[in-house]
């Protein structure tokens, strides 16, 4: 049987890792904390459209095409783990002042020009949808087919789903690719990934979120995704079944993942200028994730050598990507290029290196 090595357990490596053991691999998963890191520390979006924007075709086209895989990936997780991921249908990204309003129709032009279906939505409109908002939101724009999904319910359904296809779930870290013995490996480690490959255009993109727990008495929390942008800070509220996650703050600020006063304190006022209600739920976790970013916002997906494919660089855009992932490796595992992921291949950076210097000492520890 052919063996595969997924260095990565966050969503992207579970996923892999599950999908190739039910294609017939026989797969071995690398992580010292399966589950955690970035994948823990999201809020759910599957945004592609209204987060477009004049000039990013390849981003939009990637995202439109990972979102179109979402229902069969949800359905095929569902019925292998019971989980249940979705928590929202829709999402609403608000205007509260002119300029963002004019930036609504901006998206919803560039977008609808693309195909896909955005509804600009006046005052009036916007609270019909979502009545608890904020009378000072002046505009809206309404993606019908965005979701959301729970990240921590996908997760427990992927490490349910790996164990029932008899994936090995080793927990030690890999510093050494080269001293792996299988003859395929997945590196889906995310931010960490330019350390196991130097040379990687990924690096760490730091980002704090809240998660507010429902009280008795508190406004409900809306029914669809919430996106606004506030003091030029954008902000957003994903529905949960116990509350909101609001998010997200992005720094540059290497692997440093501690919460910040200022952090907590700039998402707590723009929330709270969207959805006024949110003073009287409870600050149930406060936490913060390194996402992995890349130059172009697009991820990097593709044979590095004829042994290794990376499968990281995702950003704030992992949760999204997850099904059009899985695919494109499998595809590449199966000796093909699938089509929807060419914009991510690797290669296209000048300084992605053909190969790392790698020492044969380490390894796995």
């Amino acid at each position: 049987m052919r063996t595969l090595a997924v260095v990565g357990g966050g969503a992207i490596g579970l996923a892999v890792a599950w999908r190739a053991a039910e294609a017939g691999w026989q797969v071995t998963l690398f992580d010292p904390a399966v589950g955690s890191g970035a994948s823990w520390v999201a809020g759910g979006m599957l945004a592609p459209l209204s987060e477009g924007w004049p000039g990013e075709d390849r981003v939009l086209e990637f995202g439109a095409a990972a979102l179109a895989r979402w229902p069969e990936f949800a359905a095929r997780l569902e019925s292998a783990s019971g989980a249940e991921v979705f928590v929202a249908d829709e999402t609403l990204t608000v205007a509260l002042d002119g300029a963002d309003a004019a930036d609504l129709r901006t998206v919803a032009d560039w977008v609808g020009g693309h195909g896909h279906e955005l509804r600009v939505l006046d005052r009036a409109g916007v609270r019909e949808l979502e009545p608890a908002l904020a009378r000072t939101v002046r505009a809206g724009l309404l993606a019908a087919a965005e979701p959301a999904i729970d990240n921590r319910r996908l997760l427990d359904g992927l490490r349910h789903a790996v164990a029932v296809a008899g994936v090995e779930l080793r927990a030690e870290e890999v510093t050494d690719l080269d001293a792996l013995a299988f003859d395929q490996i997945v590196l889906a480690a995310g931010a960490a990934s330019a350390r196991l490959w130097p040379g990687l255009p990924v690096r760490p993109v730091k980002g704090e979120i809240l998660r507010l727990r429902h009280r008795p008495g508190a406004a409900p929390a809306p029914r669809r995704v919430i996106r606004a942008r506030v003091h030029g800070r954008p902000v957003y509220l994903v529905p949960r079944r116990d509350g909101i996650v609001v998010g997200a703050t992005q720094y540059e600020a290497g692997f440093d993942t501690a919460v910040t006063v200022a952090g907590v304190r700039d998402l707590i006022a723009d929330a709270e200028a969207v959805l006024p209600g949110i003073g009287e739920y409870e600050l149930a976790e406060a936490a913060a994730g390194s996402r992995p970013g890349s130059p172009d916002n697009l991820p990097l997906i593709g044979r590095l050598t004829d042994r290794v494919i990376a499968a990281t660089g995702h950003g704030r855009n992992g949760m999204l990507t997850v099904p059009l992932t899985v695919d494109a490796v499998l595809s590449l595992l199966s000796g093909a290029v699938l089509p929807e992921a060419e914009a991510a291949d690797p290669q296209r950076f000048s300084t992605t290196p053909e190969a790392p210097s790698l020492s044969t000492a380490g390894g796995v520890r």
